[in-house]
């Protein structure tokens, strides 16, 4: 069968490649094409479009770069029309992917949607449009599933891609003698796969690190940039920049500052304490503080439901707010446990691995009914 895939960040590249591995296992003879990014592409098929040419960050960001967008968009539906795929799996990226669903259904093509857009935090009547142009969500996230019943939508629960990735994971066991030959204790820094995100969060971490002498500083780098890009914010220090070794430093970290998203879910089920941080452009975020309409920002909060992480947004998120908060999980060892309890309440929620098979085996069986209709 003819698959096509949609994902416009670095977590979206993830969970398509894990997918698009599930689907090989169920179907003989797959075809791929997709937006995405290298990991996809090295599990085979056709990538039309990086995702390092789509992922903007903010309200304000997305209005500047509409020309690019509309541009990406423009491509994305043409080529569909062009290659008729069986099914259309959108991952995640609502702003670009709700606009391909309802091209795609008014073409007639199957639309999967595979983690669901985060319709319950803001302008909840997109539930709405999205009964309207896609035929099949499969929710990640436990809370997914009432609040789609609220709405009258069902929707099919998968668990969560991530415990399939770190599942999957491979330690490198000379990650720490390569990277931390001093053996101190390490504190990831992972300021996000954006530019934007990195622009704005890595000075902050970098000037926090620095009352911090005896730990080991290590960036976790983005897979679209290259060292020369964070040469500009590490002013000649000697952090080192790990690219493609995310889980490996989140594996060997004592603590982790952390931006916002997906990130702070995985270094969590790693069981690193950590700050999240995030800070945006102060017109998207006065927009977003009106249109926003949930506690928390970090899916460990959000999916617990009560705050087991700390939350350092826009003006809080200052290097001397981060050293204490910093200190509070690798200084204070009663801070530090009280965390790593609580993030036993999490993994009890998170349930088991497998969710990239689930969705590979709806995704085939729903595909394979329409074919025969």
């Amino acid at each position: 069968m003819k698959y096509y895939l949609v994902a416009g960040e670095a977590s979206g590249d993830l969970h398509g490649a894990n997918l698009m591995r599930a689907l090989k296992e169920r179907d003989a003879q797959p075809a791929f094409r997709f937006f995405g990014g290298d990991k996809m592409l090295a599990e085979g098929g056709d990538l039309i479009k990086h995702y390092a040419e789509m992922a903007f960050m903010g309200f304000l960001e997305v209005v500047t770069n509409l020309r690019t967008i509309k541009k990406n968009m423009a491509a994305c539906k043409k080529d569909i029309a062009a290659w008729q795929p069986d099914v259309l799996i959108l991952i995640d990226f609502p702003g670009f992917n709700l606009r391909i669903a309802e091209f795609a259904k008014s073409q007639g093509i199957l639309v999967c949607y595979y983690i669901s857009p985060k319709v319950w935090a803001w302008n909840q009547k997109r539930v709405l449009r999205i009964k309207r142009v896609v035929d099949h969500m499969f929710c990640i996230l436990p809370f997914e599933v009432d609040f789609y019943k609220s709405w009258d939508m069902p929707v099919d629960y998968v668990g969560n891609p991530l415990l399939d990735a770190i599942a999957a994971f491979k330690p490198d066991n000379g990650f720490n003698q390569k990277y931390n030959p001093n053996n101190k204790k390490i504190i990831a820094l992972l300021p996000g796969s954006r530019k934007q995100e990195i622009s704005r969060l890595l000075p902050d971490m970098l000037a926090a690190a620095k009352s911090f002498p005896s730990f080991r500083f290590i960036v976790a780098g983005a897979p679209s940039f290259n060292r020369a890009y964070y040469d500009q914010y590490l002013d000649n220090s000697d952090i080192p920049v790990v690219f493609d070794s995310t889980y490996d430093l989140l594996k060997n970290a004592y603590a982790a500052l952390v931006t916002s998203g997906t990130a702070t879910l995985e270094t969590a089920l790693f069981k690193v304490p950590e700050v999240v941080l995030y800070k945006g452009g102060a017109v998207s975020v006065t927009i977003a503080r009106m249109l926003v309409k949930i506690k928390f920002i970090s899916l460990v909060n959000l999916i617990v439901d009560k705050k087991i992480v700390t939350e350092l947004i826009q003006e809080d998120c200052n290097p001397e707010k981060i050293i204490k908060e910093l200190e509070q999980i690798s200084l204070d060892n009663s801070g530090r446990q009280k965390m790593l309890d609580e993030y036993e309440i999490l993994h009890s929620k998170m349930g088991t691995p497998g969710a990239s098979d689930r969705a590979a085996a709806l995704i085939v069986r729903y595909t394979t009914q329409k074919k025969a209709t």
